[in-house]
């Protein structure tokens, strides 16, 4: 446990709440926690996750802009549904994308936990992706993403990052809820899903 660490907790645990009330202001403050966070997970040579911080930057950054200009006549976005398209597409992509850099973490790198390291990490960019967009499952995919992360972070002695990642449970269940609230009375009055 490392001041750097706990810094980029807070900060992010920050960033993650104002995220599930739709605050604007989740994604910069988001921006300077991935900051912290990619080098924790590069003392800890988890080195998918160190990658996956800059990678949230910049989905951060779009996330800013879509969040402000990606809806109806480049308003502010709507919460809304994946299709099951867009479901099945992202799942079979996010599950090949975490095979194929386990592969090469194990077989180019010194990287701890290179398999499960690289699956989570494959699976966030998609969640994260359908944060970015307001798609109200993106909550559901960072439950069952930040169930294996507590395990990984606990196994690797980051304790505070598992503490983190276990209020990520309970915040994905905020996020999820309020989000949700956000659609109306059912998923049908939504503005539509998104193919």
């Amino acid at each position: 446990m490392s001041f750097l660490e706990l810094a980029a907790v807070v900060v992010t645990l920050a960033a993650v709440y104002l995220t599930t009330r739709q605050v604007i202001w989740c994604w910069p403050l988001g921006m300077f926690s991935v900051t912290l966070y990619a080098v924790v997970f590069f003392q800890a040579k988890l080195y998918a996750d160190m990658g996956l911080q800059g990678l949230y930057f910049a989905l951060a950054i779009y996330g800013w802009w879509a969040w402000l200009h990606g809806g109806a006549d480049h308003g502010e976005l709507d919460v809304s549904l994946a299709s099951n398209r867009l479901r099945a597409v992202l799942l079979v992509l996010a599950a090949l994308g975490g095979v194929v850099l386990g592969q090469t973490l194990d077989r180019l790198t010194d990287a701890s936990l290179p398999f499960m390291d690289s699956l989570l990490t494959s699976f966030s960019i998609a969640a994260q992706w359908m944060q970015t967009r307001k798609l109200l499952e993106s909550w559901l995919v960072w439950l069952v993403v930040d169930v294996f992360y507590v395990g990984m972070f606990l196994y690797k002695g980051l304790y505070l990052t598992a503490g983190l990642y276990a209020v990520f449970l309970y915040l994905a269940v905020l996020g999820f809820v309020r989000w949700r609230r956000s659609l109306g009375d059912s998923p049908s009055t939504a503005l539509g899903t998104v193919a």
